[in-house]
C-alpha cells in the first residue's frame, strides 16, 4: 500500500493520507497499491484524506470565495432560488430546512428539526441539461452571479473527473477491472453542495449540549468529496462510539464512503457516521462567537437508472449471501432526501 502518513488516529479510528498521484501517474503496481490503500481505509474507517488529487489549490480557493459571496446575498435573492423537490435536489436551502440524521422516519425527523435544527444554509447544484430539473443560478441578478454560475459549472465537471478516477482506484482495490464502475459513473448524477455555517454565539452550544452545526449522519450515495476551510468542526464516529475530529489538512480532500457503496460492497465498506460541531477551542480565545465555517461537498452517486446489488467477490463465500435486495440508485436517493427535508 502507498499510505504516506496518518491524518487521524484515535479510539481505534485511523484515517490515512493517500497520495493519489500514484494512481493517476504511477505504474501499474503503483496504481494497484493506491487503490488497495483507499479500499483498506474504506473497509476500516470509511474515510481517507487524498493528497495530490489533481484539483489545483487556486481552483478550490476561487470556489470558496464565490460561495462566500453567494451566501452574503440578501435573503430574498437566495430565497428566489429556493430548493423545491427531492427529485430535483437543486437550489438554495435556507436555515432549518434540512435536518441530517440517520432516521428515515419523516415524523421523527420533523420533530428533530423543530427542537434542534442544523445551523447551516446550502446551495445544491446538479448536472446541467436535465429536463424539467434546471439548476437555479443567480446569473441574471448581476455580474457576480454570472461569475458564480460559470465557476460552479466548471467545478462540478472537475469534481466529476476525480469521482470517476476514484471509483477506478476502488475497483482495482477490490480486485475488479479498473473500468468496472465506468458504466455507473458515466451520467454524472452527482450533487455539488456549497455549505455555510454562520458565526454563532458560544453560549448556544454551552446552553444546549446536543446542539450541532450538522447532525450525526452518513452520506447517501457512493462517495463524497469534502473540501474544508481551516475552521474545523467535522467529527467522525469511532469504533468506540466516540467522535474524533477530522482536522483540516492543507492540500487534501476528505473522501468518505456513502450508504450505497456500503450496500454495493455487501457491507465490506463502511459508511461511517459523522457530524459538524463547533470548532476546537483556541488558546486565549475570549471572543463570544464561534467563526463562520464554509465547506464544499461533492456527493457522488451511481447513475440514477443503475441497479445496485452486491458486487462480485463480496458475497459468494458468505453463508447469508447478499445482505440486501437490489435497489434502483435514483429511487433510493429520492427516498433518503424525502426524509431529510
Amino acid at each position: 500500500m502507498v499510505v504516506t502518513t496518518i491524518g487521524v488516529e484515535k479510539d481505534d479510528l485511523v484515517i490515512p493520507i493517500v497520495d493519489f498521484s500514484n494512481f493517476v501517474h504511477g505504474s501499474a503496481a503503483a496504481k494497484l497499491a493506491a487503490g488497495e490503500s483507499i479500499y483498506h481505509a474504506f473497509k476500516t474507517s470509511g474515510f481517507v484524506y487524498l493528497r495530490n488529487h489533481g484539483i489545483p489549490s487556486g481552483t478550490v480557493s476561487d470556489v470558496f470565495a464565490r460561495s462566500a459571496e453567494f451566501f452574503k446575498r440578501p435573503q430574498e435573492q437566495k430565497d428566489s432560488l429556493a430548493w423545491t423537490t427531492p427529485e430535483s435536489n437543486r437550489g438554495y436551502v435556507t436555515f432549518g430546512r434540512e435536518k441530517v440524521t440517520q432516521s428515515s422516519d419523516i415524523r421523527e425527523v420533523s420533530k428533530l428539526r423543530a427542537s434542534n435544527p442544523d445551523l447551516k444554509e446550502s446551495m445544491e447544484i446538479g448536472k446541467e441539461g436535465v429536463p424539467d430539473q434546471p439548476n437555479l443560478w443567480p446569473e441574471e441578478m448581476d455580474v457576480e452571479g454570472k461569475v458564480f454560475t460559470t465557476t460552479m459549472k466548471s467545478f462540478f465537471l472537475t469534481c466529476n473527473e476525480l469521482h470517476v478516477n476514484l471509483m477506478r482506484a476502488i475497483a482495482l482495490g477490490m480486485g475488479l477491472d479498473e473500468n468496472f464502475f465506468d458504466s455507473f459513473t458515466s451520467g454524472a448524477d452527482n450533487t455539488l453542495r456549497l455549505l455555510h455555517y454562520p458565526q454563532v454565539l458560544k453560549s448556544v452550544f454551552k446552553d444546549n449540549p446536543d446542539q450541532v452545526r450538522a447532525g450525526e449522519h452518513s452520506d447517501y450515495g457512493s462517495i463524497t468529496l469534502l473540501f474544508q476551510d481551516d475552521v474545523g468542526g467535522l467529527e467522525v464516529k469511532t469504533p468506540q462510539n466516540t467522535f474524533v475530529r477530522a482536522k483540516p489538512i492543507d492540500g487534501t480532500v476528505v473522501i468518505n464512503a456513502g450508504d450505497l457503496l456500503s450496500r454495493w460492497s455487501n457491507d465490506e465498506i463502511k459508511s461511517t457516521n459523522h457530524r459538524v460541531v463547533q470548532p476546537p477551542a483556541q488558546e486565549k480565545d475570549e471572543l463570544e462567537m464561534y467563526p463562520a465555517r464554509y465547506s464544499i461537498a461533492y456527493f457522488c452517486n451511481p447513475n440514477f437508472e443503475s441497479t445496485i446489488e452486491a458486487l462480485p467477490g463480496t458475497w459468494e463465500e458468505l453463508p447469508e449471501g447478499k445482505k440486501y435486495p437490489a435497489v434502483n440508485s435514483g429511487d433510493y436517493l429520492v427516498q433518503r432526501l424525502t426524509a431529510t427535508y
